[in-house]
């Protein structure tokens, strides 16, 4: 049930940091062949292993279209030792994989309550079939029985993908200009800083925005936060550096570097920033892929991170394990993954535990 008149500020709630406690990470079974072509044979087999070492430490929702393509995900997971009891399916139809984007995001109040943010999805402005995964986030909330509140701004939808925001529970959220504000793709046209500003404060309780500039080069997203520069404490940031100056990323990620050693979380304390590698890149059939380790996902106990088996992997994995000591560092191999334009983060939402604390 939504609340159309309300807005979740209002009632204590705020989304809380990727490293808060999850109750659970939801992920859609891949099935679109087109966004691997002639490259999809491995993808279930990535999907496989990021499950396998989820379930480890969480329960983990996996959407499906149908009985018969539960029947092969579960034949899959069988075979890569990942189907056990905190394994669930939900049969609903989808688009694409990318719950990052489409799924909805979850906020918790004071009380310990959770409910479902349900923002607009259009595919990113970008292609003509969405949607199916519009709909998710209201399956979602109905599924697990919470409050959904579907955001409008001026009577419209509000359009905003999980992976074109990064937020550090605390009120302080990043984002990039080229994704929120730019006007190819556009979004929300029509749309000021003002006005995007004030919904991410009625919805996700944000008083403090940081704007970057731009996204890595290969990104079809045009500009999504995730591939860049990442919250792993309430006031520290992993970001993406490119050493190459004839790399077409170096100028970007400089810019973008710039710009975070000048910010301020909501408090006005100086953000700590730890530079981040880029691997070298990776080029299928003539096309710059969006590769990059900010693209990680914090789970509990652990960090799943893409790897490239690329040289900067073992630096950009110590980075991640001197970032966050209290967790797993478990590499996952994207060479083939990135094919699809995305990779571990923009595949998985965490829904956060219903108790979760403030802190680390």
């Amino acid at each position: 049930m939504s609340k159309p008149t309300t807005r979740p500020v209002e009632h204590g709630f705020r989304m809380p940091a990727e490293w808060e406690q999850h109750e659970a990470t939801w992920l859609a079974w891949p099935h679109n062949r087109s966004d691997w072509p002639g490259r999809f044979t491995p993808i279930p087999w990535v999907y496989a292993e990021i499950i396998r070492n989820l379930s480890r430490a969480e329960t983990v929702h996996i959407i499906v279209a149908d009985a018969a393509d539960e029947k092969n995900a579960r034949r899959v997971l069988q075979k890569a030792g990942a189907l056990n009891p905190r394994v669930s399916f939900h049969r609903w139809p989808t688009n694409r994989v990318w719950t990052r984007d489409y799924g909805p995001l979850f906020v918790i109040n004071r009380q310990g309550e959770a409910a479902a943010i349900n923002f607009g999805f259009n595919a990113w402005a970008k292609y003509h079939d969405w949607r199916n995964d519009n709909r998710i986030p209201a399956r979602v909330a109905t599924a697990l029985k919470v409050e959904r509140f579907d955001v409008e701004v001026n009577g419209r939808p509000f359009v905003l993908e999980g992976g074109s925001i990064d937020v550090n529970g605390a009120g302080t959220l990043i984002t990039t200009e080229e994704c929120l504000l730019g006007e190819e793709q556009q979004r929300n046209p029509g749309l000021g800083r003002a006005e995007i500003e004030r919904a991410l404060h009625d919805y996700l309780a944000v008083d403090h925005v940081v704007w970057l500039e731009r996204g890595i080069t290969g990104d079809d997203t045009h500009g999504h936060v995730d591939d860049i520069t990442r919250f792993v404490a309430p006031a520290t940031v992993l970001t993406a550096i490119e050493r190459d100056s004839a790399d077409a990323n170096y100028a970007i990620l400089q810019a973008n570097l710039r710009q975070l050693r000048g910010a301020r979380d909501q408090n006005g304390k100086q953000l700590t920033v730890v530079e981040l590698p880029m691997p070298r890149p990776v080029v299928f059939s003539g096309q710059r892929l969006p590769a990059s380790y900010a693209n990680f996902y914090i789970a509990n106990r652990m960090v799943l991170v893409p790897v490239f088996n690329d040289p900067n992997d073992r630096a950009a994995l110590n980075l991640l394990a001197e970032a966050m000591p209290d967790r797993e560092i478990v590499p996952i191999y994207c060479g083939d993954f990135i094919w699809g334009l995305g990779a571990i983060h923009c595949a998985t939402q965490q829904q956060p535990a219903a108790t979760t604390p403030r802190g680390r």
